[in-house]
């Protein structure tokens, strides 16, 4: 079970030492300890505070003491709740639930329907309340038959995006409502405030958003005027967008072998595969460090080539004291969920330096449009949706910290790892600094270490583990295995392990007991 919802004689219980507190309470803190989210209904507040009131004059009386006038019941039942649900989360309440009045009790009909908000089996009411036990038994438990269930060790989310989110929920459904209100969906406010915002961060005077990583790369490539026949330097290394936006350009991906120990391009390898037909260099911030940007540049500027950083999962990492996104002429990133700084759905942002390049860019998001119905340039559909931009202005506060947190965690696990035969832990390149997206070990027995964590009820992802130019996407390029013996080696070896900002410590050592 990972949430439970609390019904009004739960939260009266937690607030008061009346009979039933006891089971309550204690049921409360067996929840927590567990890892599971507590909820409060936002439609039951009134309630609540009239419930709670009530009780408080009867118990007052009860004990013998002088009369609790409803007032003074009524602030201090405020201050209780407000202490409590301090510690919980609001489940809002949506328009749907309010239409109950065709029911024998409304109140506990909304309270059922919230809980069909979470995934199929995954949520209970806990409740004291008999006749909503008899009526909906599978979706209810008492705080006695909780107790009595077997603790279990919380699960481990891979990607935990739930704890962020309760920390900022209350701003994100106000966010989201007021698009709903304003009904701008498409390049409304939020996306330049969001832009200004970002650009600001990067330190780079033009971000544009649009509606994917993907997207963004294509982008900048389109804005480069990159055609059939140009080649484009990247790695094989990588997921497969930064290949195929320059296939679907029909340009030539050349690939460069990637380093050994931060699995970015190798610049020792990059001058080696310039021609006169190469017309940009992509390299990638893989697993949350940028690649060695000082040498690629110096590089492309001796023979001319304009580089596009693909930041994609570095968004937030520095190189020399600056940000990731500000460190070639273009530098691409995306929002998808997982990432370090990730929307509720597809999202991305091209960030340049460049006035022309920043107008062009602007033009190819919306269909090569610069005025109404006048279209200069072939563009494509690429507008980030307003609701991502609202969604992201709010994550975005939290980000500098969650990037601090990271580090952090990545850290502990260094300490954790770093001594275990066969796992070889990340490196973090000199003057780097690193996000984290994932946190990626190496192992020779990397499938047997992934069934060994499976077992111990612990998630793990081996990314990329057929390195580009071995896909059959790619197999008119003519590569072959051995081709590129660094990026196959890792790409036979990695694998990621759970990493978010919120990681808790234990877990940490729960994750380095299960690898021993």
């Amino acid at each position: 079970m990972k949430h439970l919802l609390l019904d009004i004689n739960i939260v009266v219980d937690a607030c008061t030492d009346r009979d039933s507190s006891v089971e309550s309470v204690a049921a409360i803190a067996k929840a927590k300890a567990a890892g599971v989210a507590l909820w409060v209904y936002a439609g039951s507040v009134q309630t609540l505070e009239y419930v709670l009131a009530s009780e408080l004059v009867r118990l007052n009386a009860k004990k013998g003491f002088p009369p609790l006038t409803r007032l003074h019941a009524a602030r201090r039942a405020r201050l209780l709740l407000a202490n409590f649900c301090n510690k919980t989360s609001w489940l809002a309440a949506l328009s749907f639930e309010g239409n109950v009045f065709n029911t024998d009790d409304p109140e506990d009909e909304q309270l059922l329907l919230a809980l069909e908000r979470f995934p199929a089996g995954t949520a209970k009411l806990m409740t004291n309340d008999k006749p909503m036990r008899e009526k909906s038994p599978e979706k209810t438990v008492t705080p006695s038959v909780w107790l009595t269930e077997k603790n279990q060790a919380a699960p481990i989310d891979f990607i935990d995006l739930k704890t962020q989110q309760n920390l900022i929920r209350p701003n994100l459904e106000i966010s989201i409502h007021r698009v709903l209100h304003h009904g701008q969906y498409i390049m409304g406010p939020e996306i330049r405030e969001l832009e200004e915002k970002l650009a600001g961060y990067v330190g780079v005077k033009h971000c544009i958003t649009c509606a994917s990583g993907t997207d963004a790369l294509l982008m900048a490539l389109m804005a480069l005027d990159i055609v059939p026949g140009d080649e484009v330097i990247t790695v094989p290394y990588t997921w497969i967008s930064t290949a195929e936006v320059i296939a679907l350009l029909r340009a030539k991906p050349i690939f460069v072998d990637i380093r050994p120990d931060t699995f970015n391009l190798d610049p020792n390898k990059l001058e080696a595969a310039i021609t006169p037909r190469t017309k940009a260099i992509m390299p990638v911030g893989i697993y949350g460090q940028c690649a060695d940007m000082i040498r690629i540049n110096a590089i492309a500027d001796n023979h001319g080539i304009p580089v596009i950083e693909d930041a994609a999962q570095c968004f937030g990492a520095t190189h020399n004291g600056k940000k990731a996104c500000n460190l070639s002429l273009i530098g691409c990133t995306s929002f998808f969920p997982s990432k370090p700084l990730g929307c509720y759905g597809d999202g991305g942002a091209i960030f340049t330096p460049d006035d022309a390049l920043a107008d062009k860019m602007c033009q190819i998001r919306i269909h090569g449009q610069k005025i109404k119905h006048q279209h200069p340039l072939v563009g494509i559909n690429g507008r980030l949706d307003t609701l991502q931009a609202a969604i992201l202005l709010e994550k975005f506060i939290l980000f500098p910290e969650e990037c601090e947190l990271r580090a952090k965690v990545g850290k502990r696990y260094d300490m954790l790892l770093s001594a275990i035969p066969d796992v070889k832990v990340p490196v973090i390149a000199s003057g780097n600094t690193s996000v984290y997206a994932q946190y990626t070990i190496l192992s020779s027995d990397r499938d047997g270490l992934g069934q060994k964590l499976k077992a111990a009820g612990i998630p793990s992802v081996a990314y990329y583990t057929g390195p580009l130019h071995l896909q059959g996407a790619f197999a008119y390029l003519g590569y072959k295995p051995g081709d590129f013996p660094v990026a196959e080696r890792v790409a036979a070896q990695c694998l990621s392990l759970p990493m978010s900002a919120y990681l808790m410590a234990k877990d940490q050592e729960r994750i380095a007991s299960a690898i021993v």
